[in-house]
């Protein structure tokens, strides 16, 4: 018996006709084979990765349960909780209630899962710097859900963070010129472009955990949970703010352990006095201070904080 061919039964959908002898690519394989093009230098690294591969099939476990996107969300603002409240006591009760609040939601399988997951997060970061929360929220394809918010590929933040960093003796200028350098990431997203930074001023021959301290702005409260968590698990001294850079206007604030060890509300607050400190439209918030106030227009033209934001007001890395 001669075996019918799978293609005679099933026709794959790869041509349509148009008149005779005419044939074109039918337009929902073709949308589909450009979306894998697209996503080709992606999925390379997905498959190269075996942790974001593990943290990806144990946030899939969730999917028949619950809503993907949710879990998301719902996982890093715990993760972000359980690093912030041992540190933070000024926002402990409002934080430790919403994370019971979330809680509630879950089983105790799927509770257990985000620790598994937040084991895998934090080896992954062990592994090297890299942006693996927003890699996480593109393989699960949450991008498509978000608005068009799409991250910064990591590779590309790398780039551009060597460029902005500068050589070893730009550095070392820096530094010498005030005891540390100051970035500050007015759209930080999950954080990518500061990782990318630390990693560079780490190959230069630098400890950023000691020389660097970040402001990062995010309008985003889930992108603000995902930059605090990668920030935290590097010992990147940061201040995150949930709020809009453009209208410099800010609501919530979530302190580094880097940050709050090594003592830099007195070091920025030392070195705005010197002349040489943090600028002055992003001012670090001590904890307790749940409002943000913007600098007054006249502290931008200043001589002394200049380093931080041009004259045009215009953020700047250092």
């Amino acid at each position: 018996m001669q075996a019918v061919p799978r293609e005679a039964c099933f026709p794959l959908p790869t041509h349509h006709s148009r008149g005779p002898g005419r044939q074109e690519r039918c337009p929902a394989f073709a949308g589909r084979e450009r979306r894998f093009a697209d996503q080709s230098s992606f999925w390379a690294i997905f498959m190269n990765n075996p942790r974001l591969k593990s943290i990806v099939k144990l946030f899939e476990t969730c999917r028949y349960s619950h809503d993907l996107y949710t879990v998301f969300s719902d996982w890093c603002e715990c993760v972000a909780i359980s690093l912030s409240n041992p540190i933070d006591l000024v926002h402990f009760d409002k934080r430790e209630a919403r994370y019971l609040e979330i809680a509630r939601k879950y089983d105790r399988p799927t509770m257990a899962t985000f620790t598994q997951i937040m084991g895998e997060v934090t080896m992954a970061m062990e592994d090297r710097p890299q942006d693996i929360l927003g890699a996480t929220f593109h393989a699960l394809e949450l991008h498509n859900k978000a608005k068009g918010q799409f991250f910064t590929p990591y590779t590309v933040c790398q780039l551009m963070a060597r460029m902005l960093a500068g050589s070893q003796e730009d550095m070392r200028a820096s530094i010498e010129k005030r005891g540390f350098m100051l970035a500050m990431e007015p759209a930080a997203g999950s954080g990518a472009m500061i990782v990318a930074l630390a990693e560079a001023i780490r190959e230069a021959g630098f400890n950023y955990q000691q020389l660097l301290h970040v402001t990062a702005v995010d309008i985003d409260r889930r992108a603000v949970h995902m930059a605090y968590i990668q920030f935290s698990l590097l010992h990147i001294p940061a201040i995150v703010l949930v709020g809009d850079s453009l209208a410099m206007r800010f609501h919530e604030e979530w302190h580094t352990l880097a940050h709050i060890m090594g003592g830099w509300n007195a070091k920025l607050r030392e070195a705005q006095r010197e002349g040489k400190g943090a600028a002055p439209t992003l001012t670090p918030a001590v904890p307790g201070n749940d409002s943000l106030q913007p600098a007054q227009p006249h502290a931008v033209k200043s001589e002394s904080t200049s380093f931080g934001v041009e004259k045009t007001g215009q953020l700047r890395l250092f």
